[in-house]
């Protein structure tokens, strides 16, 4: 069944969202929709919502398997009312969202759902967790033209860094625990970026409650979703391993002949494991273990 808006899956599906966490991901091209839902069910999803426009497929089992909802622009500000009203209707429940093409890793993820890693993280006393957002992509652009392939996948190994995030209401004292951060493709082709979309952190899970609103920058309106930590000691973070970037930037007219390739002197094969992002300093256990 494909549900037509976001108030008919709610309507309809209201027990099904009473228990999570849910995954809801937003499908703006026609590129690795269904490994994309096929990695996120296997991370141990209890739910996966699919945001797609009708002229987009889905695997036989994945459309079985699915919530299926009508959305023909998953971009800006309807993604920010789909997570809002799914926010208002899965109150308690954790919900992650995410684009085709990007891929939820956490610490220890091969051995462990991400249920688990919930569980541990709530009774840590969290409610959301800080995803960073990592750039993958083809390194043969000749080969993959849309800058993305799973079996070749790169990424960057450093070039990473972080600003303090200042408040707005004191601009000389920054926000406690937050950070901005940035690096990898949105830091190398910098100028081909608008300044306000250039950092990589992303509120990517998060724990549902009443009046809760999620941002055009990925943060929250309650500050402390947006922390990276809680002030006794570091809590689990995790990362989103994406191909988004690398495809806008090559499907952009503006910068698509300024991208000859991806691929520098820091790039290194992607290995689907989270011991590489952990090792490379992308992600944090605290003290899960």
């Amino acid at each position: 069944m494909i549900y037509t808006s976001i108030n008919h899956l709610i309507r309809e599906e209201k027990s099904a969202l009473a228990k999570g966490p849910i995954a809801l991901i937003f499908v703006e091209d026609d590129v690795e929709i269904d490994s994309t839902i096929r990695h996120h069910i296997d991370l141990g999803f209890l739910k996966v919502v699919v945001f797609m426009p009708d002229a987009f497929a889905l695997a036989e089992d994945l459309a079985e398997t699915c919530l299926r909802v009508r959305m023909e622009d998953p971009r800006g500000g309807n993604v920010l009312a789909a997570v809002n009203a799914i926010n208002e209707a899965a109150t308690g429940q954790w919900i992650y969202y995410c684009f085709n093409a990007e891929y939820l890793l956490f610490p220890f993820c091969e051995t462990r759902t991400v249920g688990e890693m919930l569980t541990f993280h709530t009774e840590e006393r969290r409610d959301a967790m800080l995803t960073y957002v990592i750039d993958l992509y083809a390194p043969d652009l000749n080969k993959a033209p849309n800058a993305v392939s799973l079996e070749d996948a790169q990424l960057d190994r450093s070039g990473y860094y972080a600003l303090a995030r200042n408040d707005a209401d004191n601009h000389n004292h920054p926000k406690e625990r937050q950070l901005n951060f940035f690096g990898g493709l949105r830091w190398r082709f910098e100028e081909h970026i608008p300044a306000d979309k250039r950092k990589i952190d992303r509120i990517s899970l998060f724990r549902a409650k009443p009046g809760l609103q999620l941002r055009d920058d990925f943060t929250f309106s309650d500050e402390e979703y947006n922390t990276y930590a809680c002030p006794w000691h570091n809590n689990l973070t995790a990362a989103v391993c994406s191909f988004r970037t690398a495809k806008a930037l090559k499907s952009n007219p503006g910068s698509t002949f300024a991208v000859q390739e991806y691929r520098w002197h820091n790039s290194v094969p992607f290995e689907w494991h989270s011991r590489q992002l952990l090792d490379l300093g992308l992600m944090e256990p605290g003290q899960w273990f």
